[in-house]
């Protein structure tokens, strides 16, 4: 038996019974947005030869899956088919490399 009967029930009162506290509320997920405004922003800033053969490759469900941006250089976007097994470079002219030499982390 416990020494002080104090600590070994529990008391009742008026009060009300302390409900579990709930976690605090997160700012909202900053990585998900609309797939409209980043279809929008990936295509921003690429030239016009590279927006008219990403449009012809998209008709053959190829998808625009990131966008490279080096310094002081022309945008890169990565396609990729509709399996993702191949992927390829638009070129700042509108060319299609399909041997670039773009490395890929799995």
């Amino acid at each position: 038996m416990h020494r002080n009967a104090a600590h070994a029930s529990v008391i009742t009162g008026p009060w009300q019974a302390s409900a579990p506290k709930a976690a605090a509320p997160r700012a909202p997920e900053r990585r998900k947005s609309t797939a409209a405004q980043d279809a929008a922003d990936l295509r921003a800033g690429l030239t016009p030869a590279q927006l008219m053969t990403l449009e012809a490759l998209e008709i053959f469900q190829w998808r625009l899956a990131f966008v490279r941006r080096p310094l002081f250089c022309a945008p890169i976007p990565v396609l990729f088919d509709r399996d993702a097994t191949r992927h390829v470079v638009i070129e700042e002219d509108g060319t299609l490399n399909e041997t670039p030499t773009l490395v890929l982390r799995a």
